[in-house]
């Protein structure tokens, strides 16, 4: 059973597009099978993948609305070696039509259970790349998954946010998904250098303890700019420090799910 993870973040621009395209590259690298489903209506994951946005016959759109389902409208990132679930403007205009419709929290969970039972579609893991807003994109995919990774930066408003969002998994946990859990804490955009940053990572493992992951993600130029390739960092340069750091990532993420209990 494929492992579905949300990479979420009530804050903006804390890095879960690049942190969900370079782990999804960083798992193919080490064997795993990955899914990337992009739910942000801006595509960023889509296009960090090295697939056209405004090219794609199908999408997520498409999916959620239940016109076609996983197995028609994903396609092949060459450059990172998984399949995407795309997104592009179209995206947008889900937010409206699903509010009248049936079942409208659980459609991409639905649509998930469908590709399962595909062999083509047997993935051992997906991640679902969400936008920065608790909305009904987030909501499907905060219901479909098993557990939420968190990227955050070492920075005082990073750990305001991530109390707002500790608070909406609890919610959902509650409501809609009862085997939602935090798998992690990731930070990334690490400058070892600045003495708040230590402080503040020192505060994270104190509080969250092993729901920090060990890996963490340095600041590092080639990661940013992979996407103006079509690539994820973990392709472009593999040799840079970012790009190793999320092979690391993606190891520890292997052996830390082996070890915890998920439903069925």
């Amino acid at each position: 059973m494929a492992k579905v993870f949300c990479i979420a973040n009530q804050k903006g621009g804390v890095g879960k597009t690049t942190t969900t395209v370079n782990l999804a590259a960083g798992l193919a690298r080490v064997g795993q099978r990955v899914l990337v489903v992009d739910l942000d209506p801006q595509g960023n994951a889509t296009m960090g993948s090295g697939i056209d946005k405004r090219a794609m016959p199908l999408s997520v759109y498409d999916v959620l609305l239940e016109s076609a389902g996983i197995a028609e409208a994903r396609q092949r990132s060459e450059a990172g070696g998984y399949d995407v679930l795309g997104a592009n403007r179209e995206l947008a205009g889900a937010e409206v039509e699903l509010v009248a419709l049936e079942h409208r929290n659980e459609r991409l969970r639905r649509a998930l259970a469908a590709a399962a039972s595909d062999a083509a579609g047997a993935y051992d893991f997906v991640l679902i790349d969400c936008p920065p807003s608790l909305s009904l994109l987030t909501l499907n995919g905060l219901c479909s998954a098993h557990g939420v990774i968190v990227p955050m930066q070492c920075e005082y408003f990073a750990l305001e946010g991530l109390s707002d969002l500790v608070n909406t998994i609890k919610q959902v946990h509650a409501n809609l998904n009862r085997d939602l859990q935090i798998i992690g804490l990731l930070r990334v955009m690490f400058d070892p250098r600045i003495t708040l940053q230590q402080q503040v990572s020192e505060q994270l493992k104190a509080h969250f303890g092993d729901k920090v992951f060990n890996a963490v993600i340095p600041r590092n130029v080639r990661l940013a700019e992979a996407p103006s390739y079509g690539q994820p960092g973990v392709v472009f340069d593999p040799a840079s420090k970012g790009a190793q750091a999320y092979v690391e990532f993606a190891r520890e993420l292997v052996e830390r799910v082996g070890s915890l209990q998920f439903g069925a």
